[in-house]
């Protein structure tokens, strides 16, 4: 059996402390809130998979840090999907592609309705919710921690 690997992002912008979630309109998903990301083309990396996605669904944007999440693995192992925190600034208008009609930046827990179940289900993990939450507060400290060039 073929593995499919997906990427994601949890776009996260310093200035207002929101995330960027998007509204799908096509597909099995149809309707439902999620996050930027898509399947990973042939022997394509997840981060060059999920940055393909990013420019393809919303545009270029500077991404200032990138943090690994999670990686959900399948039962079967067939299936695996990595999410991304990205951090960026500030918030940004995204140019959104055919398969998104809408966009919203939400604060933490504030997360737009339907979402995604495996997207629920990865925000609503305890661990996941930690990891955030530390990012946050390391960010809040950006200098003294991630000292720019």
């Amino acid at each position: 059996m073929k593995e499919i690997v997906c990427s994601g992002a949890l776009i996260y912008a310093c200035a207002t402390q929101r995330f960027l979630f998007l509204h799908r309109v096509k597909k099995k998903n149809k309707n439902l809130w999620g996050l930027v990301g898509g399947l990973n083309e042939k022997n394509e990396s997840p981060w060059i998979g999920l940055q393909r996605e990013i420019s393809e669904e919303i545009g270029k944007t500077c991404i200032t840090k990138s943090i690994p999440l999670e990686t959900f693995v399948s039962t079967d192992n067939h299936f695996l999907f990595h999410t991304y925190l990205c951090i960026v600034d500030k918030e940004f208008i995204p140019l959104l592609n055919c398969e998104h009609d809408g966009y919203a930046w939400v604060s933490l827990g504030k997360w737009p309705r339907p979402l995604h179940i495996g997207l629920h289900n990865t925000l609503k993990n305890r661990i996941n919710q930690i990891k955030i939450e530390t990012v946050i507060k390391l960010l809040q400290n950006d200098d003294i921690i991630f000292p720019h060039n």
